[in-house]
């Protein structure tokens, strides 16, 4: 199958990342958002975005003005009328994922993919609010998404060849190493990442170590470029806990239940760097 029309469901940082990389990299798209308060915020983010890399020499206007060209959004779900491809990148709720799925369902064209941003949601569940879950798939870009250079492509036990194939090579169009999980909680990175980010909170909370200790030891004896307490500030606090609760859910592995502090942290509002405090002090 040939893609040459996108669309991105949710134009904040991981859609307005996705968009941008699919237009930078030749794409017809269209980027929805709920209203035009937040689809005004999301187009200027991909254009203060396009605009550092122009400052920084990594581009030319002349891309970035053809970047900005190939970008169109809306509100209205109904103009995905003729995309190939949908990426949805909606916020992390289950029910309303399936809805925006049930929904493209009877927009887009039977032969069009569907494709989730989910980190850690059951793309199955997803799948199933539709009638071509064949035509499903994770596509798990990571942030920042023009820079990063990994895609999680996940499949379901319906994902067909066909559609794996696609968004494989929809993924190395644009620059990124895809690599393959089963649909699984976590899938394969966030799985990874949240046990360890998770016990080194754990060794926080029981006094085992100092917190610049646990990123030191992980940075310079792991090779780490980050340790797993500024990562996991850098990701939020409160989206490492809906993760961790997620995949405990699934697999009631004590391994990955929220520790004590994690969940007093998020009450506490000290979400990491977008709050300006986590466990680093970033006011």
């Amino acid at each position: 199958m040939e893609v040459k029309k996108i669309g991105v469901v949710g134009c904040g940082i991981m859609g307005g990342g996705i968009a941008q990389l699919c237009a930078q990299n030749g794409y017809d798209v269209i980027v929805s958002e709920i209203n035009e308060e937040l689809l005004n915020k999301g187009m200027k983010g991909i254009k203060g975005s396009l605009g550092k890399s122009v400052e920084k020499g990594k581009l030319t206007q002349d891309v970035m003005d053809a970047t900005l060209g190939r970008i169109k959004g809306t509100t209205n779900i109904k103009d995905f009328a003729d995309r190939d491809v949908v990426i949805e990148a909606a916020v992390e709720n289950l029910d309303l994922k399936k809805k925006i799925f049930a929904d493209l369902d009877t927009i887009v064209p039977p032969n069009s993919i569907l494709a989730t941003n989910t980190s850690c949601l059951p793309v199955t569940d997803i799948a199933a609010s539709t009638k071509r879950p064949e035509k499903v798939i994770g596509t798990h870009f990571f942030n920042p998404v023009p820079i990063m250079a990994l895609l999680e492509l996940v499949t379901t036990i319906s994902t067909s060849d066909d559609t794996l194939n696609t968004a494989k090579s929809l993924g190395e169009s644009m620059g990124k190493t895809c690599i393959i999980a089963k649909d699984t909680p976590g899938f394969i990175v966030n799985r990874l990442l949240l046990s360890s980010s998770l016990e080194a909170i754990r060794m926080v909370e029981n006094g085992i170590a100092t917190k610049e200790d646990i990123d030191a030891g992980m940075k310079l004896g792991a090779n780490y470029p980050m340790g797993p307490l500024t990562l996991s500030d850098f990701v939020g606090l409160d989206t490492m806990l809906f993760i961790a609760e997620s995949v405990y859910a699934e697999l009631n592995d004590p391994k990955f239940a929220p520790p004590l502090l994690l969940k007093r942290m998020v009450k506490a509002g000290h979400l990491g760097r977008k709050s300006g405090r986590g466990f680093y002090n970033y006011a």
